[in-house]
């Protein structure tokens, strides 16, 4: 009888153990900038929505789009409470900026993350970067070029994957008016992910909107940057097309996402 009683003891706290509902809390308006000046006080900070009876979760640092001259910050409802914390950033705009400084805002930012995620109980060896349109653009600049991360002391090999919803693979528009280009006048040089295609990246995945829908050319540079990838023996590459879907993609792309970062922590 006592052994009895004993058992049901131990399956009664290990059903309210499994049971019990995950906590989540947010904080906002972190400053994660050495800039002291003004606008960049204003623009470059976080908001963190994270598990708060959770450790070793996955955090996805989040980039808002708006074509790096927009955007605020921002936590997408689709990945709350999903067991990720997610780090909404949100970084200084062209043209008060050159596009250079808001990669290495967004760099700024992943360095806060790698140095703080363990206070909210996160683990620094699950941190993925993603974004939507520009701020997918910032991830693959950051997950590509090398340079940005380890002038940072940081290096790409400790991101665990990239999740870029409807980038541009080639050098970004907003750079492109930096120098001149109109957005028809497609330029690859140092600004553009497909610049720094190498063996070695983190894990990659591309959602783009249907290719007849989408902004000028995005399905077809996210195709060739994945071609480019291959070609250079990466083997983590994976894109999707989601037919009947403009570049406002990105619910049917989140499911997709959630799925993808299970994946990238069993390996």
């Amino acid at each position: 009888m006592k052994n009895l009683i004993t058992t049901f003891c131990f399956l009664f706290l290990f059903l309210s153990a499994f049971s019990q509902e995950m906590v989540y809390q947010e904080t906002k308006d972190i400053t994660y900038t050495a800039h002291s000046d003004g606008y960049s006080q204003e623009k470059c900070k976080i908001d963190i929505y994270y598990p708060e009876n959770k450790k070793d979760f996955i955090t996805l640092i989040w980039f808002h789009g708006g074509g790096l001259t927009g955007g605020s910050k921002e936590i997408p409802d689709y990945l709350k409470n999903k067991g990720i914390a997610i780090v909404g950033v949100g970084y200084r705009f062209s043209p008060q900026v050159k596009v250079v400084d808001i990669i290495g805002d967004a760099a700024d930012a992943v360095k806060w993350t790698f140095e703080h995620i363990a206070e909210y109980g996160g683990s620094p060896r699950k941190i993925v970067v993603g974004g939507h349109s520009a701020g997918a653009y910032l991830s693959l600049m950051l997950g590509l070029n090398k340079r940005y991360l380890s002038d940072r002391n940081i290096s790409t090999d400790m991101i665990l994957g990239i999740a870029s919803f409807s980038s541009q693979a080639i050098t970004h528009f907003t750079a492109r008016k930096e120098k001149g280009l109109t957005e028809f006048q497609p330029t690859v040089d140092e600004l553009a992910p497909l610049f720094w295609v190498r063996k070695d990246a983190p894990a990659i995945l591309l959602i783009t909107g249907d290719r007849e829908l989408e902004m000028v050319g995005r399905y077809e540079e996210n195709a060739y940057l994945k071609r480019m990838l291959e070609l250079v023996g990466h083997t983590n590459v994976k894109l999707f097309e989601l037919d009947g879907y403009d570049h406002g993609m990105t619910y049917p792309a989140y499911p997709l996402l959630l799925k993808e970062l299970e994946n990238w922590t069993k390996k």
